[in-house]
């Protein structure tokens, strides 16, 4: 494996996975903070933070940064999760430092200027309405709330128009210094980089970054519930999910697999009834997602009005047959998509630098490609079933739908259903 790791003195972890051949490099900084790091008041400043930080530093204008990275044809990006915010930058590999150099005076010498601040609320306002607008992504808010209620898990990660017009640049100097410290914080790179220029780099850099403080995020607590919004869209969207894995438990593989069987592609059990034998819907998929303490896993389908009420009936009974007979076919046949994803992903740097940037921030250590398949190929059909059972029948279901929903089930009917 390729991979080097220094941690510095302020705990800030440096990765670097060298690709020799190529001639760029990806490299960014991931934060362990994001959405569920945020406060009542602070809703969706961890978002605000990630816009604000290309507005410009103590040394450049926002032009002026844009400038410095477009001049050597390289690109500059970000994006907040629940858990994580990351700056990420793609250059040739003579520019690495000058890349590394960008994304350190964004993140040290912001100054939110309250020009700037005023004019990029208003930017997010609008992403706001156009989310909103967009009952797909609009779905999946509702289910997310009604899976973890009045917590910060739970939260939008825009935030809502009040919360983001209410911010001062005070507000976001302190949510900074209190969540981007040093052992928070990962630096990763892949392609063609030099370790020790980039630990050069940041540790200059970084110098005065706080090591450590950032308090821990409050606990997930799975809960289960429904929301609805009735609206004159002209298909129904629907999300149907249930407690599921966090990244460290047990059942954390066995989760993704048997979300890949139920829904992930053209061969999976949910695309072949749903759509392909009873044309049910045209977009039907599952998936697993991971916290840190916690986890979800859904069902996600658009359908007409008149078909709302036998769509949830048909995946319910796909849910059901998943506990008794998945075969030792078809986990075989999703360890083979898994591991040609894993070992696609190697050919593309920003994958790999996002990779371990994440596998620190979750597990502490970049994880060999090897003892990921190793993990996987563990998986056998009876632990899926398992694991299929313990989701589906254990605490409640979790049900979000927007549009012509007035024959959907209600969730407690759902539930019971599933246990029977």
């Amino acid at each position: 494996m390729s991979v080097q790791s220094t941690t510095l003195e302020n705990g800030m972890v440096v990765l670097t996975d060298d690709m020799p051949h190529l001639e760029s490099a990806s490299l960014g900084v991931w934060v362990k903070a994001g959405a569920r790091s945020e406060r009542k008041a602070e809703h969706g400043i961890s978002h605000l933070l990630e816009h604000m930080a290309f507005k410009g530093t103590k040394t450049r204008t926002a032009l002026q940064i844009a400038e410095a990275i477009e001049n050597v044809g390289g690109d500059l990006n970000a994006a907040t999760s629940i858990e994580h915010t990351g700056y990420f930058a793609r250059v040739l590999k003579d520019d690495v430092v000058l890349a590394a150099d960008i994304l350190a005076d964004i993140l040290q010498n912001s100054t939110f200027d309250d020009d700037e601040l005023s004019r990029e609320k208003q930017v997010i306002v609008q992403e706001i309405g156009a989310a909103r607008d967009n009952p797909d992504d609009h779905v999946f808010d509702l289910f997310q709330e009604a899976a973890y209620p009045t917590q910060p898990i739970g939260r939008t990660i825009l935030g809502t128009v009040d919360s983001v017009r209410a911010f001062s640049p005070e507000t976001v100097r302190k949510y900074m210094r209190r969540n981007y410290v040093g052992d928070h914080m990962v630096i990763a790179a892949a392609g063609n980089v030099d370790h020790e220029s980039l630990v050069g780099v940041a540790r200059e850099r970084y110098a005065d970054l706080a090591p450590n403080g950032a308090p821990a995020p409050q606990r997930a607590e799975y809960q289960g519930g429904q929301e609805r919004l009735i609206s004159d869209h002209e298909q129904a969207h629907i999300v149907l999910g249930f407690e599921g894995r966090a990244y460290n438990s047990d059942g954390f593989y066995a989760a993704q697999v048997l979300a890949s069987i139920l829904g992930g592609g053209m061969s999976s059990r949910l695309f072949q009834e749903v759509r392909e034998k009873r044309g049910l819907c045209y977009s039907v998929y599952s998936f697993h997602w991971a916290f840190a303490d916690s986890g979800v896993f859904g069902v996600a389908a658009a359908t007409g009005e008149e078909e709302v009420g036998e769509l949830v009936p048909v995946v319910l009974d796909e849910l059901r047959r998943a506990t008794e007979t998945i075969t030792d076919d078809e986990v075989v046949r999703v360890r083979n998509q898994i591991r040609a994803g894993l070992l696609m992903s190697l050919e593309s740097p920003s994958a790999r630098a996002g990779q371990l940037a994440r596998q620190q921030i979750l597990w502490g250590r970049p994880i060999p490609m090897q003892e990921t398949v190793e993990r996987i190929n563990r998986i056998t059909a009876q632990r899926v079933r398992d694991v299929a059972e313990q989701i589906f029948t254990a605490g409640n279901p979790t049900l979000a739908g927007i549009g012509p929903i007035s024959r959907l089930a209600d969730v407690e009917s759902i539930g019971e259903t599933l246990k029977r």
